[in-house]
């Protein structure tokens, strides 16, 4: 059901220094922030030859990033994000099967313009899943 890997979100403290590092360090491609508003965040991609960084930074007082940040000042991993071909069809699959869709289960647009999911972290090991249909 899962395709490939799309991205690692990192949740960063400071998102222009986080591109910095990633940029002059280590001499990836950064991609210009861009606000997410209907997901509370303001995000950086970072251009892999296989996949993508996707660093998270809050936008607004009520983001879940801002949450997750006060639990890990430094920052850190926030969820992997994998490609599926149908969204809806993986999320009724992943239902019959005894997992939990956050929020209320209707895919939202994500930061690549493309429908997506997030699954509870407690169905999957402790990690937090993002399904973005491919």
């Amino acid at each position: 059901m899962i395709g490939r890997l799309n991205h690692v979100a990192i949740a960063v403290p400071d998102l222009e220094a986080a591109a910095a590092q990633y940029r002059d360090m280590l001499g990836a491609k950064v991609r210009p922030p861009q606000d997410e508003p209907d997901h509370g965040v303001t995000v950086v991609f970072v251009e892999l030859p296989n996949t993508k960084i996707e660093l998270l930074h809050p936008l607004g007082e009520a983001s879940p990033i801002r949450a997750f940040l006060d639990k890990n000042p430094a920052g850190g991993i926030h969820h992997v994000c994998y490609e599926v071909g149908d969204i809806r069809a993986a999320r009724d699959h992943l239902r019959a099967k005894g997992a939990r869709i956050l929020g209320d289960g209707e895919p939202k647009i994500g930061a690549h313009g493309k429908p997506v999911l997030f699954l509870h972290p407690k169905d999957f090991t402790g990690t937090l899943v993002e399904l973005e249909e491919a």
